[in-house]
C-alpha cells in the first residue's frame, strides 16, 4: 500500500516539475503603448524613443521577452494624433507613454481606466488631465515640460545677447494653453525690456514666413521661438528663414542650436524620457498613478552658437557665455 502510495506521488511530481517551468517560461508579456508625436523617421523623437528604451532596459525590462512596445508615430496632425490613441487603447496596454497635450488630450477622452505616464505637458492641472501636482487622482501622472515663466527667460536672454533688440516676433501655438501661457509670461517682461512683441501662430508656413520677412527689414529686431510640438515640426523652416533673414534668434530645444541656430534655453529634451520609464517601471510592478506625484524638469540647459553670432556680428557677453551648458565654436 505505501509503495503504491509512493509511486502515486512520484508520479505527481514529475508532472508538477513541467507545469512548474512552464509557467515561469510562460510568465505574461507586458505591454507598453507609446503614442508620438511625429513621424517615424523624426530624429528628435527616435533619439527620446531611444533614451526611454534604454531606462527601461537597466529596471530589468527586455524588450521582446518580457515587455512589447506597441508604438503609434502620429505627427502632429490632430485626426492622425485621435487615430493613433483610439488604436493604443483599444490594445489595453498594461501602461502608454504619451509625449504633449496634443496625445494626452485624444487619450483621457478615449479611456480613463488605462495607467498613462506623459512627457512634455506643460500644465496638466489646468488641462484637466490630472487633479494636482501632488496627488494627480486619476489614471495620468508624468512629467511636465517647463514652468511658463521659462518664456520670460528666453526673451531676457535674446535681450542680454543683443542688447540693441526693440522688437521681436514670437512663434507660438496659440490654440494650446500652452502656448498662451508661454505668451503671457513673455508679454509680462517685455515693457521692462523695451522690446515690442508681434506673436505669430506656427500653424501655417506661409504666415510663419510672412511674418520672419517682414520684421527682418526693420533693424533691432529679432526671433522667440516658444515650445510647442508645432515648432519641432516646422523646425527647418524656422531655422532657415532666420538664417536667410540673418535674424538673432532664440530657441527651446537645443537641436535648433546644434543644427545651426543662435542660442536656445530650455529643459534637458531627453531626461524626461528616462524619468518616465521609472514610472512605467513602478506602474507594471503595481503602483497607481493616482499617487505617483507629477514632476517638474530637473536640468535646463543654455547652449550658443559661437559660429552663428560671428557670423551675425553678434558680441556674446562673457557673462553669457560662463553660463553655458553647451559652446559651439
Amino acid at each position: 500500500m505505501r509503495r503504491r502510495k509512493f509511486i502515486a506521488f512520484l508520479g505527481g511530481t514529475v508532472i508538477a516539475w513541467p507545469l512548474a517551468a512552464g509557467a515561469q517560461q510562460g510568465e505574461r508579456v507586458r505591454r507598453i503603448g507609446v503614442l508620438l508625436p511625429a513621424a517615424a523617421d523624426d530624429p528628435v523623437f527616435q533619439a527620446r524613443l531611444a533614451a526611454f528604451q534604454q531606462a527601461l532596459r537597466e529596471l530589468g525590462w527586455i524588450i521582446g521577452s518580457n515587455v512589447k512596445l506597441e508604438i503609434r508615430w502620429a505627427t502632429p496632425d490632430a485626426a492622425k494624433v485621435r487615430q493613433q490613441a483610439a488604436e493604443l487603447v483599444a490594445l489595453a496596454p498594461d501602461v502608454i507613454l504619451a509625449t504633449g497635450g496634443s496625445s494626452m488630450a485624444p487619450l483621457q477622452q478615449t479611456t480613463r481606466k488605462l495607467p498613462i505616464v506623459f512627457v512634455q505637458v506643460p500644465d496638466p492641472v489646468a488641462a484637466g488631465f490630472v487633479d494636482s501636482l501632488a496627488r494627480p487622482g486619476g489614471n495620468a501622472t508624468g512629467f511636465t515640460q517647463y514652468e511658463y515663466g521659462v518664456g520670460a527667460k528666453l526673451l531676457e536672454i535674446l535681450k542680454e545677447i543683443l542688447p540693441g533688440l526693440t522688437r521681436a516676433i514670437v512663434l507660438r501655438d496659440p490654440a494650446t494653453p500652452d502656448g498662451i501661457g508661454q505668451f503671457a509670461a513673455i508679454q509680462a517682461v517685455g515693457p521692462s525690456l523695451g522690446v515690442e512683441l508681434r506673436p505669430i501662430g506656427v500653424r501655417e508656413p506661409v504666415e510663419i514666413e510672412r511674418a520672419v520677412t517682414t520684421i527682418s527689414r526693420e533693424s533691432g529686431s529679432g526671433l522667440i521661438v516658444t515650445a510647442s510640438g508645432l515648432a519641432i515640426r516646422y523646425r527647418e523652416l524656422i531655422a532657415t528663414l532666420a538664417a536667410k533673414h540673418r535674424l538673432p534668434a532664440v530657441y527651446p530645444y537645443r537641436f535648433f542650436v546644434t543644427d545651426g541656430g543662435l542660442i536656445s534655453y530650455g529643459p534637458n529634451p531627453i531626461d524626461p524620457y528616462r524619468r518616465a520609464a521609472g514610472y512605467v517601471d513602478r506602474i507594471l510592478r503595481g503602483e497607481n498613478p493616482a499617487d505617483l506625484p507629477v514632476q517638474a524638469p530637473t536640468k535646463y540647459e543654455l547652449m550658443i552658437n559661437l559660429k552663428t553670432a560671428n557670423a551675425l556680428g553678434i558680441h556674446v557677453p562673457a557673462t553669457l557665455l560662463a553660463r553655458a551648458d553647451e559652446v559651439i565654436e
